[in-house]
């Protein structure tokens, strides 16, 4: 089946797909959307299994998703289990996304609902990349579940394929995507509400766009 939103234009300037000029087939497109704001994404909480709503900017910021993506047809949409990314998607065009529990946000285990402040007050060397969370996911537990999502996904040979999900499992399935080591991901800014691109062409594997608006 064939996923799309309704035909109203939309900007997709940075979304077009490359030009095929004959030298590079593209073959599986895999875009990566980050839900809306939630209170505690707004505030800087970790919010991992804690299942939270949108606000009504993030569901404004979801339905803003639906104009950049409505001209463009998805082979497959998948979506984490928690309500913001599921409503995220729904408002986004795509009303019934596969849910699937690989895209579940990081368990922050005793970390949960805490800033990053909060927690630099007790370790202050703290990242959750490096070494992972008390009583919840450690880095390595994070980015295997990311490849069993990149392995899900790329059963689709060809064609483009969608995930809305959460920051952190996200940031991790980019550089699992580009076979990167996992600290990577501590680079890479994703904000709310966000769209990313990860391209499978002749070149190998890409992060062909990244936090876009």
């Amino acid at each position: 089946a064939c996923w799309g939103g309704d035909r109203e234009r939309g900007s997709l300037t940075a979304l077009r797909p490359p030009r095929d000029d004959g030298q590079a087939r593209l073959t599986l497109e895999l875009y990566l959307a980050r839900h809306g704001e939630t209170e505690w994404s707004a505030s800087g909480r970790h919010t991992g299994i804690t299942d939270i709503p949108l606000t009504p900017k993030g569901e404004d910021e979801a339905k803003g998703l639906r104009s950049r993506l409505s001209m463009l047809r998805f082979d497959a949409v998948y979506s984490s289990p928690m309500q913001r990314a599921y409503r995220t998607a729904g408002l986004a065009g795509f009303a019934e996304p596969e849910i699937t529990p690989l895209l579940q946000e990081v368990d922050y285990g005793r970390y949960e609902g805490l800033t990053t402040g909060q927690i630099h007050e007790k370790d202050p060397d703290w990242e959750v990349y490096k070494d992972g969370c008390p009583g919840g996911e450690t880095p390595a537990e994070i980015y295997a579940r990311a490849q069993r999502f990149i392995a899900l996904a790329a059963t689709r040979r060809e064609g483009r394929v969608i995930a809305f999900a959460h920051g952190h499992i996200l940031r991790a399935v980019g550089v699992a995507w580009i076979q990167a080591e996992i600290r990577v991901a501590t680079g890479l800014l994703l904000d709310v509400a966000t769209l990313s691109i990860l391209r499978d062409a002749d070149r190998g594997h890409v992060i062909a766009l990244w936090n876009a608006a």
